[in-house]
């Protein structure tokens, strides 16, 4: 079973439209692409920074905008804030296809919710027309609506953040992480007590899939939930969490388990 989680859903389908060309840059961000969800992130990056150069020869604009989104992400995902924030920057929305678009506000979106910029996110959510979305890929959709769930629940609006919940069941499968995944972060930002049941429905579905990083960040969040309620569990998660990371060469995200 393939889970299609946030992050992992971002990636691949930012970097669709770049694998979809027998070009150079198609077959270098594929590379990426297989590198990136086998945590090896250095060596996914490093392909990316490849593919960008071939995109450019080839005079591809929408390839190279993928591409920078993509490494933009990635940069989010490694708590690069400031170098995601310029790689972001850099792509302009003029001359973009609907769906390079949706992705590139997506992924801005996703930078805020890291940053706790929840207010910034809704702003970002909500200059989407509905009708931008209408004949988008679903996981695009899906990945869409769930940064703009967290956004919400981060900024105290629970009815807008179950209305966005609702439309990542929609627009993804039933048996995705994502949905776990969304709704886990929704209960932790609304102080619910069902965020670590969610949680770890989230981190069993992200272990099943093999998706590394996705288990070792619900194991950091899983971690911050429980730091008051069970100190010792969550210094268990954080000890998992900073092993993995530092596996993956993930320093800064090893340091923030670190605790």
């Amino acid at each position: 079973m393939v889970m299609r989680n946030a992050i992992k859903l971002a990636l691949c389908v930012a970097l669709s439209g770049v694998t979809s060309f027998a070009s150079e840059s198609g077959q270098i961000a594929s590379r990426a692409q297989k590198s990136l969800k086998a945590g090896k992130f250095a060596k996914g990056y490093s392909q990316l920074e490849r593919a960008l150069i071939a995109s450019r020869k080839e005079a591809d604009r929408r390839s190279e905008a993928r591409i920078f989104i993509a490494m933009g992400q990635i940069r989010t995902m490694s708590l690069d804030f400031n170098l995601a924030d310029s790689l972001l920057n850099y792509v302009q929305n003029e001359g973009m296809d609907r769906s390079t678009r949706v992705m590139l506000v997506k992924a801005k979106m996703a930078l805020r919710n890291a940053t706790e910029k929840f207010s910034d996110a809704v702003s970002l959510c909500e200059g989407v027309a509905e009708n931008d979305l209408d004949g988008i890929d679903d996981n695009l959709q899906g990945a869409f609506y769930s940064e703009c769930a967290i956004a919400y629940a981060g900024n105290r609006n629970g009815e807008k953040a179950n209305q966005s919940l609702k439309m990542v069941g929609k627009r993804t499968d039933d048996d995705t992480g994502i949905y776990f995944w969304t709704e886990a972060r929704m209960a932790d930002l609304q102080n619910s007590g069902d965020a670590d049941s969610l949680y770890r429905k989230a981190e069993a579905k992200s272990v099943e899939a093999n998706t590394p990083y996705m288990t070792a960040n619900i194991l950091y969040h899983r971690g911050n939930f429980l730091s008051k309620s069970s100190p010792s569990e969550s210094k268990k998660l954080w000890n998992r969490c900073k092993t993995a990371f530092e596996l993956m060469g993930l320093n800064n995200n090893a340091k923030r388990c670190d605790k």
